[in-house]
């Protein structure tokens, strides 16, 4: 066992009496040194369960991408949010079959609709430490790209061993910046079938409006099913494929939740940034996020106003819109909560302090100060390169980013299967080939036009001696020059390609190098001429990151050490692995608006709220069949005396955040309680700083959820399946 191991193990064991009652994103091995937490806060199930990822409930969690979903039936059929399954929701819609704004619902089998390409469930069966492995003697040695590409080419040959075992996705992911690494085991389900999703009216009742608002009263929730081979095992889409029956599956709740009642959550987080440096915080906040969001905002305009009166390109652009939407006021929430605080001068005063404890021993002096002194400075130059290429998302057409992944996918394809770049193997041409497929129904060329030349007109207005030759000379532009000559040339270049052609796109993941060279699609043609500056660019960035994955590791062990002399628990930040929190049902006072949360908001709150499809953008427009309901009070069994109605949305205090969309909410004996789906705007900032008086996650009841299915869309044969009487 590496000296790391045993830190991290060390520290872990002191997490149940150091960390904040509700903090903490904690891997599954965690959970047994922070039992007597658990236990204190209402757990019922033995806390050792929680670790075993192929024991109940765990096996019933799964990830899909961007988000988390749980079994729900022993068929395969799981729930997710609406937001999360809306991307196959939009794929699957066109003008006259109009699947978000009017919901679907599929009677039988044989309606469940084939999900949008690579969509997947993963679901975890084994977590293995293989730090040993990946940083051996023969790596710690090594510095820059060498480093990085050593610790690649284990991490692939860990990966095809795993994978020696059919049916299986494995990767390898690095804890606290590098320092620690986990091989991720888990059965890889490729046919995903849409099955349920209200109307928009229900699913994303509030919009962007009330996003990262409370009081909510949203029914983000929607469902799929795992399909696999007649032999059990996974496989790709055949109309010949059965449902997949999972080991375990969660169940409704036996009893009503209520306020103060423990919650848990079981899901896949995506990125936090608790342990970030403090110029790292300066940077983010100062420069990098405000940059970001000022740019998503302008493209959110410029979406919507080139897809206004054409339905068929808001569809194709909505999920995009969506991301977009939700990424930019996260964004805001996060500056807002910024602005003004003490955030950075605690991280500072933090960081000071290690550097003091560091400093206070010739011993810690020698072992952790290089990494020390070494990390800022490379990370200025990081954050120099951010500066110059943060509009490059933004202002390359779709169209080339697709041939230059293309081009690089015959490049790759020339040489042996484990010397090819990680992301461009035999088990990623699946993913590629999806990909690609996508653009079909996520592609508007009037659209992506009008942003690609926005936000290059705003990359040529920047110092020339900032600018990447490569990236302006590819489309024939100049520093400095004017938007009308760039949207001229921007027309000669699309009109000059036919990788719009779906059946033409899909014919060059097949092709050869020299058939790329020897194109002369003006796409095709602007990734050849960028490929040498890619290359360069990559291995830019590969020297870097060899030398700063050696220097911040060192300083994460520093922070670990540091904390451990002082008794203190440190969890890795999250990183898109499976994660547990827990925490309780609980309002908050005072609110964003100085009134109080209660923990529940309910039907009525629909009704309130409800303006029609003219006003508000459409985006309060509750279902003609569901207001009737509500009117009537036809709340069947799931309506709550203190409330007088159903309950719709619920607070908790539990710690999460994107990637958790989805994620199963639990009771004290593993109960499906709810669905987590968002935060609040204030609280947001939660990723990079936790205050638990602030913290609080929104979840959709699943009373609510069964209420809808039951009275309102008529789903009885989900409802059967679920057991639901």
């Amino acid at each position: 066992m590496t000296r790391h191991s045993l830190s991290l193990l060390a520290v872990a064991a002191l997490a149940a009496t150091s960390a904040h009652a509700d903090e903490g994103m904690w891997m599954p091995k965690q959970l047994p040194q922070i039992s007597k937490a658990l236990k204190a806060g209402g757990l019922a199930l033995d806390p050792a369960k929680l670790r075993e990822l192929t024991d109940f409930p765990m096996g019933a969690v799964v990830a899909i991408p961007g988000c988390t979903a749980s079994f729900v039936s022993p068929h395969g059929l799981a729930v997710t949010n609406h937001h999360c399954a809306y991307g196959s929701i939009q794929y699957n819609a066109k003008p006259e079959r109009d699947l978000l704004k009017n919901g679907f619902y599929a009677a039988t089998l044989a309606d469940e609709l084939p999900a949008a390409p690579g969509t997947r469930m993963w679901v975890t069966v084994d977590m293995k430490d293989v730090s040993a492995e990946v940083l051996n003697d023969k790596t710690r040695a090594l510095t820059g790209k060498a480093r990085t590409d050593a610790i690649e080419a284990t991490e692939k040959r860990l990966v095809a061993a795993c994978e020696a075992d059919a049916g299986h996705r494995c990767n390898v992911h690095p804890f606290f910046g590098g320092l620690q690494y986990q091989l991720i085991k888990q059965m890889e389900i490729r046919d995903v079938r849409l099955v349920h999703a209200p109307a928009t009216g229900v699913g994303l009742f509030g919009g962007d409006a009330d996003n990262w608002v409370w009081p909510r009263h949203t029914g983000d929730y929607s469902f799929y099913r795992a399909y696999v081979g007649a032999d059990g095992k996974p496989a790709d889409f055949s109309q010949d494929n059965k449902p997949y029956a999972p080991r375990h599956h969660l169940k409704m709740p036996s009893s009503p939740l209520n306020q103060g009642d423990f919650v848990m959550v079981a899901g896949y987080p995506g990125h936090t940034n608790r342990h970030r440096l403090p110029t790292e915080v300066d940077f983010a906040f100062g420069w990098q996020q405000p940059t970001q969001a000022r740019v998503m905002g302008e493209a959110i305009e410029l979406i919507k106003a080139e897809t206004a009166g054409r339905r068929d390109a808001e569809i194709k652009m909505a999920n995009r819109l969506q991301g977009l939407q939700n990424y930019y006021k996260n964004l805001q929430g996060q500056q807002q909560s910024y602005d003004g605080s003490d955030i950075l001068d605690r991280k500072t005063a933090g960081f000071e302090q290690l550097k003091a404890w560091v400093d206070g021993s010739p011993e810690r002096r020698a072992r952790y100060g290089a990494d020390i002194a070494a990390t800022e400075s490379l990370i200025a130059e990081r954050q120099t390169h951010t500066r110059a290429e943060l509009l490059h998302t933004f202002m390359m057409p779709a169209l080339l980013n697709s041939a230059r992944q293309l081009y690089l996918i015959a490049q790759e394809r020339a040489k042996p299967d484990a010397e090819r770049k990680a992301g461009y193997q035999e088990r990623d041409l699946p993913r590629l080939r999806a990909a690609q497929q996508s653009l079909d129904r996520r592609y508007d060329e009037p659209t992506d036009k009008r942003v690609a030349a926005r936000f290059l007109a705003q990359y040529l207005a920047q110092p020339a001696d900032t600018l990447n030759p490569a990236w302006v000379e590819v489309f024939g532009l100049k520093a400095g020059q004017d938007p009308a000559a760039i949207r001229a040339r921007l027309d000669q270049v699309y009109a000059d390609s036919k990788l719009s052609d779906s059946a033409l796109r899909m014919a060059w993941l097949d092709k050869d190098v020299a058939a790329f060279k020897a194109s002369d699609d003006a796409f095709i043609k602007a990734a050849v001429a960028l490929y040498d500056d890619d290359r360069r660019l990559e291995n830019r960035d590969k020297e870097l990151g060899g030398k700063l994955q050696k220097a911040y590791a060192g300083v994460q062990q520093a922070m670990i050490d540091y904390h451990a002399s002082r008794g203190e628990a440190v969890y890795p930040d999250a990183n898109s692995t499976l994660r547990i929190s827990y925490g309780k049902v609980e309002g908050r006072s005072p609110g964003t608006d100085g009134s109080t949360w209660t923990a529940f908001t309910t039907l009525r709150g629909i009704v309130a709220k409800h303006k029609g499809p003219d006003e508000a953008g459409g985006e309060f427009n509750a279902p003609a069949e569901q207001l009737a309901a509500i009117k009537a009070r036809n709340f069947g069994k799931y309506y709550v005396k203190g409330l007088d109605s159903v309950p719709v949305n619920f607070l908790s205090t539990l710690d999460t955040t994107g990637g958790n969309s989805g994620s199963p909410v639990l009771n004290k004996n593993a109960e499906l309680v709810g669905l987590l789906f968002d935060g609040t705007l204030d609280a947001v900032i939660s990723d990079w700083d936790f205050n638990p008086k602030m913290v609080r996650s929104i979840s959709v009841d699943a009373r609510y959820m069964l209420w809808q299915m039951s009275t309102v869309d008529k789903t009885k044969r989900l409802l059967d399946e679920m057991g639901v009487r």
